[in-house]
């Protein structure tokens, strides 16, 4: 490990993510043939030995639609050698074949939405309907025009806050928070009451009743943390708040697609399409409540009422100013589509057995530390861990230098979580896991934290 060692005088784990990243391009100009894992065989620069990892992938409930990610897996970076990724939690990866085909064909097929009668807008009006339709049954909302799109879930969780809040109100949210959440609201300068977590990540919810005060106006929670996978109680959030006359806004960036949702649970829902919906980057969306006073992040144009010098104030133009990203929802409404055809249950199943095989493994491994609570029935796909005399940025390049393994290091842009657990100068090794994430990748992962 001496090669590591000149990489331990940092103590900030955040900065070890611009040279993770720079390892990425590296392998994938390298094209290097990676050292193999004592005592296995998977590892490999060509179809074959990548052959021996899918061959795991028997285990999956998505049946033939996962043995089509070989080729994908196999050609890595530019044809880098096979790798494992297990960062899921950033973006979802590989995303279903239809998801990119999708955004081919919309880039060849589909104008302007709702702004012409001609076929290529008559074609993407279509597809911002249905996606919208199939968004609403996904989220179980009673309205499809309750659905707005947007980037993804920090322009959702912005928009909410900016038009919802003000500089006068009193907010409640939590130690668990992503920076999509805390940045808006520290800069819109409302007073702010934090609900703690006990040692292992989970909300203290039993006091949360005294921080409600005359001027609160909300409650802001994030229903899966990113950094721990735990859920949050968000019945009783959600009852809480309707007995005290609170907006209840919900970030479901980690949850959205990894669990079931119902979009009555909420004022407002902020969800990203890239994770666990399988869509783009840059897709995403806000589901409010009818009737909601919620005002625009953005005006400007809408395809109608053009002559009016205020902006529409009917959902879902009301949050949709300019033209709707259309390529990228083309492969969000494919994603969605994926996740109806398997099912949630099923997803949700699949991704449970592999963390749970996961964290038993490591747990067994006395120099490594998970960070959670794991006996939670509900929760997402994500573990975090230490290494003995390691930083999270120092494991993960590890990892991904000696075993192809892809993990995300350092703070995952939840700072208070981090002084919350104690792990602000060394960071955390996230692991994230896919439906379409096998049981042999599992274990070699396992393995390959046993040697280190």
């Amino acid at each position: 490990m001496d090669k590591f060692e000149s990489h331990k005088k940092g103590s900030d784990a955040d900065t070890k993510a611009p040279h993770f990243r720079e390892l990425v391009i590296k392998a994938s100009e390298e094209l290097s043939p990676r050292p193999a894992l004592a005592g296995s065989t998977v590892r490999g620069t060509d179809g074959a030995s990548c052959a021996k990892v899918e061959s795991n992938m028997k285990d999956s409930d998505a049946g033939s639609q996962t043995a089509s990610f070989t080729g994908l897996r196999c050609a890595g970076l530019g044809g880098a050698p096979c790798a494992i990724y297990f960062d899921n939690s950033s973006t979802s990866f590989p995303k279903p074949p239809q998801v990119a085909e999708a955004v081919f064909n919309a880039i060849n097929e589909m104008g302007v939405p709702n702004r012409s009668v001609y076929p290529i807008a008559i074609n993407a009006s279509r597809m911002i309907y249905l996606a919208r339709k199939s968004t609403a049954e996904l989220f179980n909302a009673p309205d499809i025009s309750s659905v707005a799109f947007t980037s993804g879930a920090t322009e959702s969780l912005n928009t909410a806050i900016n038009g919802l809040l003000t500089s006068a109100d009193h907010v409640i949210t939590t130690v668990t928070e992503h920076n999509s959440v805390l940045r808006p609201l520290y800069r819109l300068g409302c007073e702010l009451s934090f609900i703690p977590c006990d040692s292992q990540g989970n909300l203290i919810l039993d006091g949360v009743k005294k921080f409600i005060k005359s001027k609160t106006k909300a409650i802001v929670v994030n229903h899966i943390s990113n950094v721990t996978g735990i859920a949050a109680d968000v019945s009783y959030i959600s009852t809480l708040c309707r007995e005290n006359g609170l907006y209840f806004i919900m970030d479901c960036a980690q949850s959205a697609g990894s669990i079931p949702i119902d979009s009555s649970i909420a004022d407002v829902i902020c969800f990203t399409g890239h994770k666990a919906l399988f869509g783009p980057q840059g897709t995403g969306g806000i589901i409010t409540a009818k009737n909601l006073p919620i005002n625009p992040l953005k005006v400007g144009g809408t395809g109608h009422n053009s002559f009016d010098i205020h902006h529409p104030a009917d959902m879902p133009d009301r949050l949709e100013a300019g033209v709707q990203n259309c390529h990228g929802i083309s492969g969000f409404l494919a994603g969605i589509e994926f996740i109806k055809k398997v099912s949630v249950t099923k997803i949700v199943e699949k991704k449970l057995m592999l963390t749970k095989r996961f964290t038993d493994g490591v747990s067994q491994l006395k120099n490594v530390k998970l960070y959670g609570d794991f006996s939670r029935k509900i929760r997402g796909a994500v573990v975090s861990l230490l290494v003995d005399g390691y930083t999270s940025g120092e494991l993960s390049e590890i990892l991904w230098e000696k075993y192809n393994i892809a993990t995300r290091p350092g703070i995952h842009c939840a700072p208070l979580m981090h002084k919350a657990l104690n792990t602000e100068k060394t960071g955390l090794t996230r692991f994230s896991f896919s439906f379409f994430n096998t049981a042999g990748e599992i274990d070699y992962a396992i393995k390959a934290l046993s040697e280190i």
